[in-house]
């Protein structure tokens, strides 16, 4: 069992393997192709990205610059995907954006113990708690991507550095997401953790941070144009 204690793949590998489930799971819905199985494979893919956002924040040696990167890319792909995908929901990196200011507030509230970097850590919260649960029914057709649990999940697993800890908060997590999202396959992303058993902790050989930037509004607008295409 050597090999799930010291873990076969990197951070950029199952970043790449987040991106194919991904790519799998929009392809299908972008061009409205009836597959169980690429629907499935779908639900790999926010579990994987959330766990690298809680590593990622973990060993950032630039706060602001990744929140600045990320915050900006989110803004950038949201008129993409609005544009592309004609809705009001947030995308992902929406969601990972939310839940990385909520850790870095997290971080500093834990760390300096003020009264300031609570009281900025509860107002974040209740922010969340509004953009997921009062705005869907003030705005029709705006949702956050994955809801409140999407953005709360990065967070969770920032809170722990055990690997073990962590790989069961995110089982029970996703349980419950997959029971009140009442979404069809969503109980499949459980078996993402079985490539999270896998992590052996390191980035990888090659810096492909700006691969994952760029690939998801380079991915969104292809799939738009091949659908044109095909009607």
């Amino acid at each position: 069992m050597d090999w799930i204690k010291k873990g076969i793949l990197s951070n950029n590998q199952l970043k790449i393997l987040a991106l194919i489930f991904m790519t799998a799971d929009h392809v299908a819905k972008g061009l409205a192709i009836n597959s169980v199985f690429l629907l499935v494979l779908g639900r790999f893919a926010y579990p994987i990205f959330a766990y690298m956002i809680a590593e990622g924040c973990r060993y950032t040696k630039n706060r602001t610059k990744h929140l600045l990167l990320l915050s900006s890319l989110a803004l950038v792909c949201q008129v993409v995907f609005s544009v592309f995908m004609h809705s009001l929901e947030m995308c992902i990196l929406v969601t990972f954006s939310l839940s990385v200011i909520l850790i870095y507030a997290y971080d500093n509230m834990i760390k300096k113990r003020k009264a300031f970097d609570i009281s900025v850590f509860v107002i974040l919260m209740l922010l969340v708690l509004f953009l997921t649960f009062v705005m869907p029914k003030l705005i029709k057709g705006f949702s956050v991507d994955y809801g409140f649990l999407g953005v709360i999940i990065p967070l969770a697993l920032f809170m722990t550095d055990n690997r073990w800890i962590k790989l069961s908060v995110l089982a029970v997590l996703l349980v419950l997401m997959a029971l009140l999202m009442s979404a069809q396959y969503q109980m499949f992303s459980l078996i993402s953790i079985i490539f999270l058993l896998l992590y052996n902790g390191k980035r990888g050989k090659l810096n492909l941070k700006y691969l994952f930037y760029i690939y998801y509004p380079a991915h969104l607008v292809a799939i738009y144009l091949i659908g044109i295409l095909i009607r």
